[in-house]
Formats: C-alpha cells, structure tokens, sequence
C-alpha cells in the first residue's frame, strides 16, 4: 500500500475538505481518466484495491497513473480508552482528494476497455466519480490540448 517512507510530524490536523481542486484536475498523462465529483478522503486501501481492479481487467496492457497519493495520517485511540490524554497514535494514511481532482489515468488501451475498467475501480471508491477523456487537438489551433467530459452511468 501506498505510504510515505517519512514526514516531519506523524500527527496532522484534520483541515477542511470544502471547494474545488485547483490543481491536478485535467488529463495530463494518459488519455482517460477518473475525476472525484465530492471532496473526500481516500484511504490507502481503497486506492491500492481500484488500482488492482483496473490492472486485473486491463491485463497489464496499457499505463496506469495514480494522481493521488495519501500523505495525511489519520490517528485513532484505542477501544475502551477513556477520554483525555492526548491524541491517538497514527492508524492509516488519507490522500485528501477534492471535488474536480483526477485519480486515475490511463493510456495505452481503447476507449471501451478503459471505461470498463475506470468504471470497476469507481466501484471501489466512496465517492460519485465520473469519465473523462482527452480529445486530440485540431492543428492550427492555439490550444494544445482540450478536454472533453462524457458521463459516466
């Protein structure tokens, strides 16, 4: 699973989860891609089980990219502790994704394999995503690369 190797402090605030990605909310690697509808924070576990799940139906042809990954630990005291006496020990790692961020991209693979396949690991996350895919540009044109968003069911 996803961790890092080390951080300056083991425990963090719980900050907010409100507004939009800024950042790392376009296809930017691969062709297609997923993208959070809701702000949320996805565990290790659900991240390492969507991966497996695209990898187990792609058959380890074409690329997969992981935009996120869970660098905020998440503390937990033990049962039956009494209140008081400080904060939990860390438990599990969070990455904290917000509403419009891409979590999974691919490339290599036709656009029905990679629906197929987006659509499996958004089964595995807790949050309504939808699919997205990267249109080829037009020459001339000044833009270099334009999105194009198709629902997902």
């Amino acid at each position: 699973m996803l961790q890092p190797k080390r951080v300056k402090f083991r425990k963090i605030q719980k900050g907010n989860r409100k507004g939009t990605a800024h950042s790392g909310d376009t296809v930017t690697f691969g062709d297609y891609g997923l993208q959070s509808l809701e702000s949320v924070w996805l565990t290790a576990r659900q991240i390492e089980a969507a991966r497996r799940a695209i990898t187990h139906y792609i058959r380890r042809g074409g690329k997969v990219w992981i935009r996120v990954f869970p660098d905020k630990s998440v503390t937990k005291k033990p049962a039956e502790t009494r209140m008081g006496s400080g904060k939990g020990a860390p438990d599990h790692w969070v990455a904290v994704v917000k509403r419009g961020r891409v979590i999974f991209e691919m490339g290599g693979v036709n656009e029905a394999t990679a629906k197929e396949a987006l659509r499996l690991a958004s089964n595995k996350l807790p949050v309504p995503t939808r699919f997205i895919a990267r249109k080829s540009t037009i020459i001339g044109t000044s833009k270099t690369k334009e999105l194009a968003t198709v629902e997902s069911e």
